[in-house]
């Protein structure tokens, strides 16, 4: 059997097994199954926005409640549909997420998850000490929910539904994930820096997720407030929060089934120590707490990627995608960019200056590269040039000078502006998401290519343009050699390999400028030699490239052009023969300048150069 078939064979068995449920259970156990539901909606936000996304929030519980309490509000008060409540519920919860996300996900370190259990103390005291909520005794009398001439007033009539929203939030999830859209979120434990290379705003993918695991957890309060027709401030506390925090853990953080392992584990322990710590201790009740942490700390230690996480070691290679070794020729092709004509500027440096307080890293440098050549920078260690090529990126904000990309001054725009234009880059520090897949790690590169956002991945009406970008990126890794390992973890490859899979998606940005910082470094000499065999085929297609590299010798044969930096500064400008003979750049890497004679020949000591470079 086929992994795919294995997949739907499973999720076909679980969808079996929860609806004959009700059949086989009592009403205890459907309540609870319907509690394992709920708690599961806001568990499964969790694990998009901390395992997925390394955002911690403690405040998850705080969404729940106003959700509960503006349905309950508007239902009781005024008298309206439930259903106009869920639209309620869901506009308050989402605007409510969106003005906390603004203020507090520029946070860094701990002091978001700080700030999370700040607004979610502050929340659930606003819910005890407003008049119109009841204050700390609640709202009663919540009106059930109806489908037609059925009322779910009970909780077996209520399960079906229950389950359903759950269903349909683990599909529109899952799809997000498989999308232009997810790959972005996958992304955003690699930083701000990669997701801007692409063009990706980092902190707006995470104020999206933000309120998309808020607005999950408003789907589960409007359930909660109809199912219970009750609410008040205590199940909507920090230590629902925490509680709702480890079922994702519990379950497996980077999975989302991990959100209905987790829930029903959490919820079963609990219901279980209740009914047994009496029996065994008159203390039973004040032990409860201990007991559970007990058991949590056995499970994260023997299975620190929580239960899912313990499964799919065991079930490693039997559900995986099939192999997709070459594109699809039948997809159309996303739209190529325009290049410039050979010769016109591409790029130009203008008195370009950066500060790190007393230090000067760079120092009114100036140069400019051409369509359709190579240029290189090179300099001794610490002459700047990776810096430069931060500031010609936006990576760094310059401190004074320009740049000019197609005629355009880009000076002081966003990093992800400037890579929309079509200046794409790879790192002296390779930045990779090693448990993303080549091919993911690859279609992240064409992430600005495309314009399908999380409502159209969620409802799976991106499958064009997510085919397109895919068969991109698995061209982008034949042409460098790396088509039959499209479903590898990138984190399994060595450091010449992630280079050659940094160059691939570089490239799916079909970029003007090409950047590229120590490309060749790791690689072995055959490796160096497809990489330069590769550049010039781009060169001759038009790609401009703006390279810098230690290894002399490959950038040497390489490029048309070199600027030379040292100490920050710019110290020649020239071809390559014409630098290897300049004393300067001789004093610049040796230390003296060598004087030649008749028992050291010109050419051994631009090879000396070389090798000191």
């Amino acid at each position: 059997m086929k992994a795919r078939h294995r997949q739907l064979a499973l999720v076909g068995v679980v969808v079996a097994a929860l609806a004959i449920a009700p059949a086989l259970l009592g009403n205890f156990a459907v309540s609870l199954l319907n509690d394992i539901g709920i708690g599961a909606l806001v568990a499964l936000g969790l694990v998009l926005l901390t395992g997925v996304g390394g955002a911690t929030s403690f405040g998850q519980a705080a969404f729940v409640g106003i959700a509960a309490y503006a349905t309950a509000w508007l239902t009781t008060v005024h008298g309206a549909s439930p259903w106009l409540g869920l639209l309620f519920a869901l506009a308050l919860t989402g605007v409510a997420a969106l003005a906390i996300g603004l203020l507090t996900l520029r946070l860094g370190g701990h002091f978001l998850p700080l700030s999370t259990i700040a607004w979610g103390l502050s929340i659930a005291l606003l819910f005890g000490n407003m008049d119109s909520l009841g204050r700390h005794t609640g709202m009663s009398n919540i009106p059930p929910l109806h489908v037609g001439p059925w009322s779910l007033v009970d909780a077996r009539s209520m399960y079906y539904l229950v389950w359903t929203v759950v269903g349909l939030a683990c599909l529109f999830s899952y799809n997000v994930l498989q999308s232009r859209t997810g790959r972005a979120i996958r992304a955003l434990r690699g930083g701000a820096i990669l997701l801007g290379s692409v063009g990706a705003d980092a902190f707006r993918v995470r104020l999206m997720l933000f309120v998309m695991a808020a607005l999950l957890a408003g789907l589960a309060g409007w359930l909660y407030a109809h199912m219970n027709r009750f609410v008040s401030p205590s199940p909507f506390d920090v230590r629902a929060s925490i509680e709702y925090l480890l079922m994702a853990v519990a379950g497996g953080l980077g999975y989302l089934s991990g959100a209905l392992v987790g829930s029903a584990l959490v919820l079963i322990l609990k219901n279980g120590l209740q009914d047994l710590l009496p029996q065994l201790t008159q203390r039973g009740g004040q032990l409860e707490g201990v007991a559970f942490a007990i058991l949590f700390i056995v499970l994260l230690h023997q299975a620190r990627g929580g239960l899912m996480g313990f499964v799919a070691r065991w079930t490693r290679g039997r559900f995986a995608p099939p192999p997709e070794a070459a594109p699809d020729q039948s997809v159309e092709p996303l739209p190529h960019r325009g290049l410039p004509a050979t010769g016109a500027p591409v790029l130009a440096v203008k008195g370009a200056v950066k500060r790190f307080g007393g230090l000067i890293a760079v120092n009114d440098v100036s140069f400019e590269v051409r369509a359709g050549e190579i240029v290189g920078l090179i300099g001794p260690n610490g002459a700047g040039k990776s810096t430069m090529f931060n500031l010609v990126t936006g990576t760094l904000a310059m401190t004074a000078g320009r740049v000019e990309f197609l005629g355009r001054d880009i000076t002081g725009l966003a990093q992800q502006h400037i890579a929309r234009l079509g200046i794409a880059r790879t790192f002296q520090h390779v930045k990779l998401r090693p448990h993303m897949s080549l091919l993911d790690n690859v279609a992240l590169g064409a992430h600005a290519r495309g314009r399908a956002g999380l409502m159209a991945a969620g409802l799976r009406l991106d499958r064009r343009e997510e085919a397109q970008i895919r068969a991109a990126a698995l061209r982008e890794l034949a042409r460098l050699g790396l088509a039959g390992r499209a479903h590898e973890l990138a984190g399994s490859l060595p450091l010449g390999t992630q280079r050659i899979l940094e160059i691939a998606r570089a490239l799916a940005a079909d970029p003007v400028l090409l950047v590229l910082d120590e490309p060749a470094a790791g690689l072995r000499r055959k490796e160096k030699k497809a990489l330069a065999e590769l550049l010039r085929k781009l060169r001759a297609e038009g790609v401009t490239i703006l390279i810098v590299e230690h290894d002399m010798d490959f950038v040497m044969k390489l490029v048309d052009r070199l600027v030379v930096m040292t100490f920050g500064s710019k110290l020649v400008e020239g071809t390559p023969a014409a630098v290897r003979a300049n004393t300067e750049v001789q004093t610049a890497y040796l230390g003296s300048v060598v004087e030649a004679d008749a028992a050291v020949p010109a050419a051994a000591q631009a090879d000396s150069v070389a090798r000191a470079a």
